[in-house]
């Protein structure tokens, strides 16, 4: 495994599920039992009605480019990528993530919003594997 240079989350009591699905190559989400509101970031607690029955899933994975913004300049781990997009994208099941899009051109001609995609998982760590996104199957690109 080549050497990680970014940032890398520190996982919680809160968060451990949410981290160790990345690990397995899934995207693992938290739903309300009462109100049935599924949410990200992972919480003990539901942020649409503050019930504390709280269960995680396992999300599709797939979802569509909400927004994004293309970062021209470098920053520490990231010296060699630059341009990258910074993007927000808005799962099946509802919630929006902060994530890289990958295996596709860092551009606004390729970057479509509401394009469908799908998540990946890079290993960084031994125990950390970071959920990004892709262009879906049959999306063009």
């Amino acid at each position: 495994m080549a050497e990680h240079r970014k940032a890398l989350p520190h996982p919680t009591p809160e968060t451990q599920d949410f981290w160790d699905g990345a690990k397995a190559g899934e995207l693992r989400l938290q739903r309300c039992n009462d109100c049935k509101q599924a949410y990200f970031p992972p919480r003990p607690f539901c942020p649409a009605c503050a019930s504390r029955s709280v269960a995680s899933f396992r999300a599709t994975g797939r979802g569509r480019l909400y927004s994004y913004v293309i970062n021209h300049r470098p920053a520490p781990g990231f010296e060699h990528e630059a341009p990258y997009a910074i993007a927000v994208v808005e799962l099946d099941e509802g919630p929006r993530m902060m994530t890289s899009m990958v295996e596709v051109p860092q551009t606004p001609e390729a970057l479509v919003l509401d394009m469908p995609v799908e998540a990946v998982f890079e290993p960084a760590t031994e125990t950390i594997s970071v959920p990004k996104f892709r262009p879906a199957a049959g999306a063009v690109r």
